[in-house]
């Protein structure tokens, strides 16, 4: 069976790993979850276990809906009677982007319009609508005219473990917490008998979720009702024994719960948190008291604490003389977790990232999570030794770091000598520490990191904490507060999720390129906005572009356009169908003073847009450069797109507007990528892959390959 998981914004990787570790087969993590297959049991097992996700969805089917009465009529089709009894009860929730169906709750009333009238013309009765606890609970998703339908297992969203009895303003919802907890590395720190400290607990929450972990408590175990408990195809045998297995699991886990300590100024943020902490059956477990956070911490734990994890989310501040104040908080916290607690990993969660930089910490991590709508960053800082005394490295550690000094002793030569701001350190080299390291030289150091997913093969535990270890050392190493370090995890991408964004900041840095001045953003987007392996590429169009019309397609940001432009190009065209992209080309081109209206910019699908334009013939161009993605299946485009496939019909149409004499450069970085020489015979193609791959980015020679096409 196939199943889909919802997840928070910032977990669909985590929650793959756990998906994984929970039996499930063929996972696939997307933009807003992740997909799965499994038995029946392997669903149930999700449900119970899962801490990350938000649902789990088993979609029955998916069906056009351009208009409400062809979603009643395609609904109405569906044999709801082996999912519900007549005399039951049903609730249905929505989401949608981009629908044909403007009216949401429109189309929730035609979805049960059609299902009532169902029953009530095969039985002469119709099920009845409960919002709280219905016997099938459905989603409904709306994409353009397509609507997926799928029952909705988890029966409301799997953050609810039913131990929330009291609460406080603007709580962690509860999978959040565990995300953040599973981020920091607690399950290794609480399986060697770390202890989890919260100086700044309020409610409890981070506690709470640390304790189920550390104790091997399913979080859904408390929980009194799922959504499949009336469904008919219930399978009751094996829901309980899975609730067995998890409560004797949780008696087991008890007995080798490590220490657990919270604290917070105010009495009635101590109070909810006892409260949570009694109703979870944990209160023998942790300990909360009112306490400031103060110097001092260490003096109210036993002497012989293992040392462990500092996890907590302090106050934010919305206005600027509550920022302000909090600026000590956080410098004191850092303080405390370094004079006070050796040893001590630190996990901070902060919807201000601003404020993070007062600690008087090193080594560092960030992740961008979202506590609901709001933006936030989880800091993880490695522990510091003893006070004055820097972390011991492991071996590995070691040969990264040794790694790291002797490509920048020569690369950074290398760059100095070519004028090179941004170029690319680390690129995978030690294959068990598989992230990619670019530098980038603004108004100072900016490091860019991208964790690339690792191979099934490897341990997620192993992986993370090599990816640790690597980032505490970038920053020692390069001489930069961890504030100037930016990290991503880069994994495939398909479909819409490819586009979509990762962050809202909208923090730009000026870099210069040669003569051409750039921006970057290293927080908004899973890349810069700056390839940098197309560094000769680039430098090449403004070699040959003076007194030429430039045509740059699938422009992305445009910097191919700003070297034409420099390069004294008398007109271009820069086309791509994100309206985002465009706008940051503009913003580069106006950046270097070419503003005049010989500088087009077209939004639009690139394919199409190309069609459109050669069966037109009016459009001539003397140098041509396309870059297209490997696959795109973006709603602005009227086809999928597949580079493999469709690379020689993309040739041949953008032939048909390079004026005679002209160069058309074509590339991509589909590493499996074939051209087909025999399609395209008669037409001038020289391989120039090896001359466009820039020094640092040899020791990857499968970057991206680049031909130069030319007409005659």
């Amino acid at each position: 069976m196939k199943f889909f998981a919802t997840a928070p914004r910032g977990l669909t990787a985590a929650l793959a790993d756990e998906l994984r570790r929970l039996g499930a087969a063929k996972v696939q993590p997307g933009g807003s979850g992740v997909t799965f297959e499994g038995s029946l049991e392997t669903a149930y097992r999700v449900c119970l276990w899962s801490r990350l996700a938000n649902r789990v969805l088993l979609p029955i089917t998916t069906v056009r809906a351009p208009t409400p009465e062809w979603l009643y009529e395609a609904v109405k089709e569906i044999r709801w009677e082996k999912h519900l009894r007549s005399s039951g009860s049903l609730a249905i929730d929505i989401t949608a982007t981009d629908a044909a169906i403007s009216h949401s709750q429109y189309a929730v009333l035609k979805t049960k319009d059609a299902i009532v009238d169902r029953f009530r013309d095969l039985f002469g009765e119709r099920p009845s609508i409960d919002t709280d606890i219905p016997d099938l609970r459905l989603h409904l998703h709306l994409r353009g005219e397509q609507a997926r339908i799928s029952i909705d297992l988890s029966g409301g969203s799997l953050h609810r473990r039913g131990y929330r009895r009291d609460s406080v303003t603007a709580p962690l919802k509860e999978n959040l917490a565990a995300g953040i907890l599973q981020l920091a590395g607690w399950p290794a720190i609480a399986a060697r008998g770390g202890a989890l400290l919260d100086p700044m607990c309020g409610s409890g929450t981070l506690l709470i979720e640390g304790a189920l972990m550390a104790a091997d408590i399913a979080p859904g175990l408390q929980r009194d009702y799922f959504g499949f408990m009336y469904w008919r195809r219930h399978e009751r045998e094996v829901w309980e024994k899975l609730l067995e297995e998890a409560k004797q699991r949780r008696a087991a886990g008890l007995k080798n719960l490590p220490p657990i300590y919270g604290w917070d100024q105010d009495a009635a943020a101590v109070a909810a948190a006892r409260a949570n902490i009694d109703e979870a059956g944990l209160s023998d477990y942790i300990q909360v008291e009112r306490r400031a956070l103060a110097p001092g911490l260490r003096a109210l734990l036993p002497e012989d604490l293992q040392p462990g994890l500092l996890a907590v989310n302090p106050p934010y501040g919305e206005r600027i003389g509550e920022v302000n104040a909090l600026r000590a908080d956080y410098a004191r916290l850092g303080e405390i977790v370094r004079d006070e607690l050796p040893g001590f990993h630190l996990s901070l969660f902060t919807g201000n990232p601003e404020l993070a930089g007062y600690l008087p910490l090193a080594q560092q991590l960030s992740i961008a999570l979202y506590n609901g709508p709001i933006e936030c960053q989880l800091f993880n800082y490695a522990p510091a030794g003893t006070a004055g005394e820097k972390p011991a490295l492991s071996a590995g550690a070691e040969s990264f770091a040794n790694r790291l000094r002797k490509n920048l002793k020569h690369l950074g030569r290398w760059a100095e000598r070519n004028g090179v701001d941004c170029y690319r350190l680390y690129d995978a080299d030690l294959p068990e520490y598989a992230i990619a390291v670019d530098l980038y030289h603004s108004e100072r150091l900016w490091v860019h990191v991208q964790e690339y997913q690792a191979p099934k093969s490897v341990e997620p535990s192993r992986a993370q904490q090599r990816l640790r270890e690597a980032l505490s050392v970038i920053p020692t190493l390069l001489h930069i507060p961890p504030t100037q370090m930016h990290f991503k995890v880069r994994q495939p991408q398909k479909g819409r999720a490819q586009y979509e964004k990762l962050a809202a900041r909208g923090r730009f840095h000026e870099v210069r390129e040669g003569k051409c001045r750039l921006l970057v953003n290293f927080t908004d987007y899973l890349d810069t906005g700056l390839f940098l392996d197309h560094r000769i590429t680039r430098q090449m169009i403004e070699d040959e572009a003076k007194g030429k019309r430039f045509l740059n397609l699938f422009a992305y940001t445009g910097s191919a356009s700003v070297h034409a432009a420099m390069g004294g190009a008398v007109a271009t065209t820069t086309v791509d169908m994100s309206k985002t992209y465009l706008g940051w080309a503009e913003r580069n081109m106006q950046l270097n003073g070419f503003t005049g209206r010989e500088h087009e910019y077209i939004q639009a699908d690139c394919t199409t847009w190309l069609q459109d334009e050669a069966a037109l013939g009016k459009r001539k161009y003397d140098l041509i450069f396309i870059d297209p993605p490997t696959f795109s299946n973006s709603k602005r485009m009227a086809n999928v797109f597949d580079v493999q496939r469709d690379h020689v019909w993309l040739i041949r149409q953008a032939l048909q507007l390079l004026a005679p004499g002209g160069t058309l450069y074509f590339s991509n970085n589909y590493r499996k990528f074939r051209l087909d020489e025999q399609a395209l015979a008669g037409i001038a193609i020289e391989d120039i892959t090896a001359h466009t791959i820039p020094e640092d980015f040899k020791r990857n020679h499968r970057i991206h390959q680049c031909w130069r096409i030319t007409r005659g």
